[in-house]
């Protein structure tokens, strides 16, 4: 498993030249259907990684009136609020060469 937390993506969004985005692949629809392809891989991935930290502070209740909140909680959901969003970290792997993509069109994979 990837540590998203090691990331060197920007916590914010910053302008890109498409130009050299497209580059490598030569088409920028098929360079954005790869950075979102892999930004829902990253998305679903810490998803997951949230519900199994977080599932191990659920309690069983039988009604809904008392919410108790514990403080590792909240610790551990505000660092995943402090991480880059899915698709930051997926165009900046774009941009380094961390992806291996298949083209659909060429039984070739593109790098």
């Amino acid at each position: 498993m990837i540590d998203y937390k090691q990331t060197r993506a920007p916590k914010t969004t910053i302008t890109r030249d498409i130009n050299e985005l497209t580059e490598k692949v030569g088409n920028v629809y098929e360079t954005v259907a790869i950075i979102g392809k892999r930004s829902n891989q990253i998305s679903t991935a810490l998803k997951k990684e949230l519900d199994a930290k977080l599932q191990d502070f659920s309690i069983p209740q039988d009604s809904i009136e008392e919410t108790f909140e514990n403080k590792e909680q909240i610790e551990i959901s505000r660092s995943y609020e402090k991480l880059p969003k899915p698709t930051l970290i997926a165009t900046e792997e774009f941009i380094n060469d961390e992806l291996i993509y298949r083209s659909g069109n060429k039984d070739e994979v593109l790098k």
